[in-house]
């Protein structure tokens, strides 16, 4: 029986599926950490696959490096600077005051009915360099402002912020999702930008403005009466903060945000604009991610803390407490990768790329179908993309896709990991708790944002895949 397990397509993919089962049950019931989840899993496929022991883990007389080795360290190695840079220069631009000065310059610009739309821009822009998460924390204030001054609903306001905070966590570098997933599957990370702000934007307009405005007329909700009293104390604040430390102007924002895209688009087409010039080797070094994003964090660090009276002691700290929390996510983006090197050894890649031919489903659609259902099966969208990407991985080495068409496969394994937010996901409780929003409200509003950002998404990756 284990011999046809091991050998036999049908038993690969059986293997396959019961490690996947066996993950969803470690995370879903017996709520161990993803990254252990995901430990345990791929080292239970690796030995049920027949794996020798010293390629999974190695030996201390052999050279070779094992499986577990390999697949931590090849994705660590190409995503960890990438996300510590992108989360130090995010707190940056949060303890800078930069959040305020974009959301209250885009208010002024589209004025008061335009207010929701400002929100939005202001997701999209801000939520580029910061996590989700913390956009949230930062921005709800702003939000409670503008739906406090419109008199409408705190919906109206809020699902345009949160449609432009998912979208670029989801689509764009440098979250660890896309990441992760430019790194799984040899994807460079310019094309990932390009394919994300073209499924990405649609999928923005179509549910944070289309959908926002539509719901917020049909959802009343009101500013949360704790905001209205603290209200008059954190504006006395701020103006005694700003008459110390006056607020960086918005270009200067706008510039730190968008140095290090504009290096990485530069060096990723440079070969086809410049391909015979002298001026690549450079566009080559300083486009590179990590160069970008250090040429970035050293820009903020100066610029919008050290010129203006910041202490170095302090921007220190900052970049310490700022990366904390990203311990974690290179675990579980670690363990991922092991768990598709894995599934790579096994032959089981092999296996689903002859089952995916004999039945005509494109690859693209399969990536997105499998991430829907990790995420929808245990509500990390993180988990679901390292997870898909490690089991679609495999599938496109043999094809020689283009770098456009793996992008694209990776905006679908990003559109997937954001379907249908729901009670299994924190994201769902912070959207909850922040906007004052009961569980059937949050449900009728942000879970079906999510839906429709991801299935438009997914959509246009469809579209573009048919014509590149």
């Amino acid at each position: 029986m284990i011999h046809w397990l091991q050998h036999e397509t049908g038993g690969l993919l059986l293997l396959c599926a019961a490690a996947i089962a066996v993950l969803l049950f470690l995370i879903i019931r017996v709520k161990l950490e993803p990254f252990i989840a995901l430990l345990v899993s791929g080292l239970l496929l690796a030995l049920a696959a027949g794996l020798p022991v010293n390629q999974i883990v190695g030996t201390a007389l052999s050279s070779k490096t094992s499986i577990l080795e390999t697949g931590f360290g090849g994705i660590l190695g190409h995503i960890a600077p990438i996300i510590g840079l992108g989360t130090i220069l995010g707190a940056i631009l949060e303890a800078s005051g930069g959040a305020d000065v974009l959301t209250r310059k885009l208010l002024g610009v589209f004025g008061e009915r335009g207010a929701p739309l400002a929100m939005g821009v202001t997701g999209l822009i801000f939520g580029i360099p910061v996590f989700f998460d913390i956009g949230i924390f930062v921005l709800a204030p702003l939000v409670y402002i503008a739906a406090k001054r419109g008199g409408r609903s705190l919906v109206l306001y809020a699902l345009p912020l949160l449609a432009g905070l998912s979208m670029t966590h989801a689509f764009l570098p440098p979250h660890p999702g896309p990441v992760a997933a430019s790194g799984l599957l040899g994807v460079q990370l310019g094309w990932l930008i390009v394919m994300g702000v073209a499924c990405g934007i649609p999928a923005f307009l179509v549910a944070g403005v289309a959908w926002g405005a539509w719901i917020g007329k049909r959802v009343q909700i009101e500013v949360p009466a704790e905001f209205i009293v603290a209200e008059a104390e954190a504006e006395a604040e701020a103006e005694s903060e700003s008459a110390e430390r006056p607020a960086p102007s918005l270009t200067l924002v706008g510039l730190i945000i968008a140095v290090p895209l504009v290096l990485i688009l530069l060096a990723t087409f440079g070969t086809v604009w410049w391909k015979t010039s002298s001026v690549l080797p450079i566009l080559t070094f300083v486009g590179n991610p990590v160069v970008a994003l250090t040429i970035a964090v050293l820009l903020a660090t100066w610029l919008l803390g050290t010129r203006r009276g910041i202490p170095g002691r302090d921007l220190a700290e900052l970049a310490t407490k700022s990366l904390r929390p990203v311990g974690m996510i290179l675990l579980v983006v670690g363990a991922g990768a092991f768990f598709g090197a894995v599934i790579s050894a096994t032959g089981v890649g092999k296996a689903l790329a002859g089952t995916l031919s004999d039945a005509g489903l494109p690859v693209i659609v399969l990536a997105y179908l499998i991430s829907c259902g990790l995420r929808l099966a245990q509500g990390s969208a993180t988990v679901a993309i390292v997870t898909a990407s490690g089991i679609i991985a495999p599938l496109l080495h043999d094809h020689h896709y283009s770098q456009a068409h793996l992008a694209l496969v990776a905006i679908a394994i990003s559109a997937g990991s954001i379907i249908a937010s729901h009670v299994n996901d924190g994201g769902f409780w912070i959207v909850s708790r922040y906007f004052n929003m009961s569980v059937r409200d949050t449900l009728k509003t942000w879970t079906v944002l999510e839906t429709i950002l991801s299935v438009v998404g997914f959509a246009m990756a469809g579209l573009l895949s048919l014509v590149i």
